[in-house]
């Protein structure tokens, strides 16, 4: 089976390279990352510059494709240019830290996975609830399950799957959650600074999370233990005010 991994925390994370070294002996591994860190790009992709592809080797061996662009970006370059085929599976990930609630919109790591169910490829994002002292082996060994899931049960065109793993051990783990994704959010504080020049900037310096309590919901379900599985597409249509708002049309518009 041949399987693309990529990411948002560029190709020389360690979150990568857990998920390569888990995977490498049963299944044709490819890699195209960012060259740098790109977190919180969202579903961004290049326009205005090139985008240049370098080669990566690890202990003088091939490793994969370093590209100056976003995970979106990699994602297309991948399926278009560098691989000759298309891949059976896209995993992106494994990320350092959770996306849940709101954070999906923010997301390199879940843009690169609805990028590839843009493509009609089994996709998922992988995250690791915690940014400090990480130890990603238990992911990477569940990304195997993950694998297997969407091969056996398939995924709906324009589906992708994302993926949250509490950061405990294995024998803490409380399950396995199909959720939605959340209206959980943080609430961010800016640090006013003045460079040696005077000039003012300001630094995101602080997140606080505002919770939801929905057992349903991606957030509350990663919070209690357990690993989320949410279904995502990118229909980002409000169904419900559809029809609301076909009736407040004013008549005169209604045949422009």
């Amino acid at each position: 089976m041949k399987v693309l991994l990529t990411n948002d925390d560029g190709i020389h994370a360690p979150g990568l390279f857990a998920l390569y070294q888990e995977l490498k002996k049963d299944f044709d591994l490819y890699i195209v990352a960012p060259e740098t860190e790109m977190s919180a790009v969202g579903h961004a992709i290049t326009l205005t510059s090139p985008l240049r592809v370098q080669i990566i080797n690890k202990n003088g061996t091939f490793y994969g494709y370093g590209v100056t662009g976003t995970p979106a970006d990699c994602v297309k370059i991948a399926v278009q240019e560098l691989l000759e085929t298309p891949p059976d599976i896209i995993l992106s990930g494994i990320n350092l830290g959770a996306n849940v609630g709101v954070n999906v919109l923010y997301s390199g790591t879940v843009s690169a996975a609805n990028e590839g169910a843009f493509f009609g490829i089994k996709s998922a994002a992988i995250s690791l609830d915690t940014r400090h002292n990480p130890d990603f082996g238990f992911a990477a060994r569940f990304s195997r399950e993950i694998i297997g899931f969407m091969t056996e049960q398939g995924l709906t065109q324009g589906t992708a799957l994302n993926v949250n793993i509490p950061a405990v051990p294995a024998d803490r783990i409380c399950g396995v959650a199909i959720t939605r994704q959340g209206v959980s959010r943080f609430k961010e504080k800016f640090e006013r600074r003045v460079d040696p020049r005077g000039n003012i900037y300001y630094w995101l310096s602080g997140e606080t999370p505002v919770e939801e309590e929905d057992p349903e919901a991606d957030a509350s379900a990663l919070k209690k233990s357990m690993i989320t599985i949410t279904p995502i597409n990118y229909d980002l249509t409000c169904r419900d005010e559809i029809e609301r708002l076909k009736n407040c049309v004013r008549p005169e518009f209604r045949h422009l």
